[in-house]
């Protein structure tokens, strides 16, 4: 909003931005996870709620994933926040493993899962209405739409935490934040991706998305549940505390800082109020309000794409001379 307001000087673009991303924050980053939470624990019916009905189990999920998300953002407890530093991290890696122990067990269909994949995206294989045209639109439509879920690309979130870092140069922090894409997309949607064609329960209509990577880990026994369900537990509480940030910076932009504590309560109820709301509409919700939030970025992302080339020429020229200097 402040690159909007002060490099195009379009301050009402801004406060469409602002506006977007404080009501986008409880689609992507609020109720959409907590409700992939429930939707993971319900399917898995784990011993602690084996006796209870689904519905039960939402409520809980929702009570707990709430408790502890206002205990971080109303108490600002850093001890909860240093943990998730420590432990999603962590779970990346056991969750990378697991795809590769899975993928490697499954090598010998990994050619033909690629083929699958890429054939499926050309094709009217999976067409709603029937045809070619169909099908690609498709899988664009949710590929755009997911891929905003695992990178954020393009929707303008990102800058709002890099803004906050401590760092010697802009396009320094930029390269950084930019890794993310890769990690999120390249590394781990695409072994989930591979792990769950591969296992061939892809073609399986009577799951749902919860279960489908469920019973894609099933192959690694209770060590895949710990890595499912962990880490999807890790990768939503972060993501809601992050993305409450974003909100609160939104809305401060907007109304001042007189705005954040009532955000924040509001921001602990939608919790509780995904985990148990139907899950296709909270999806619907968060890609409208993505795309929305998405068109003003990506506006300036082109009319400073000459701004962004230049800072990246002078942030590299400068390496190279102290490079060449210090070489002699």
């Amino acid at each position: 909003m402040y690159v909007l307001e002060r490099a195009l000087h379009a301050r009402w673009a801004g406060v469409l931005f602002a506006i977007f991303t404080a009501i986008a924050a409880f689609g992507i980053g609020n109720m959409a996870q907590s409700n992939a939470i429930a939707d993971m624990l319900v399917a898995k019916k784990l011993d602690l709620f084996l006796n209870y009905p689904d519905s039960t189990i939402k409520l809980w999920v929702g009570l707990i994933l709430s408790i502890a998300t206002g205990l971080v953002i109303l108490g600002g407890i850093r001890s909860i926040s240093n943990f998730c530093q420590v432990l999603v991290p962590l779970m990346a890696i056991f969750y990378v493993l697991g795809c590769l122990i899975l993928l490697g067990s499954n090598w010998e269909r990994i050619p033909s899962t690629l083929s699958l994949i890429i054939s499926s995206a050309f094709t009217g294989q999976a067409a709603v209405g029937g045809f070619v045209g169909a099908g690609i639109a498709e899988a664009m439509r949710f590929g755009i739409a997911r891929g905003l879920f695992s990178n954020e690309s393009g929707l303008g979130s990102a800058p709002i935490v890099a803004a906050a870092a401590q760092t010697k140069d802009p396009v320094r922090q930029a390269l950084v934040s930019s890794t993310g894409t890769f990690w999120d997309t390249v590394v781990v949607c695409a072994m989930t991706g591979l792990v769950i064609v591969s296992s061939g329960h892809w073609s399986d209509t009577s799951l749902t998305k919860a279960t489908l990577c469920q019973h894609s880990f099933q192959q690694l026994g209770h060590f895949g549940s710990i890595i499912l369900v962990g880490g999807l537990l890790t990768f939503v509480f972060s993501t809601i505390i992050g993305w409450g940030y974003y909100g609160e910076k939104a809305l401060e932009y907007l109304f001042g800082i007189r705005a954040i504590p009532p955000y924040r309560w509001l921001w602990i109820l939608m919790v509780f109020l995904g985990a148990v709301w139907k899950s296709e509409s909270v999806w619907n919700l968060s890609d409208i309000m993505n795309g929305l939030m998405a068109l003003p970025n990506i506006a300036s992302l082109l009319l400073l794409g000459g701004v962004v080339a230049n800072e990246t020429n002078r942030y590299f020229s400068a390496k190279n001379k102290a490079l060449k200097s210090h070489s002699r």
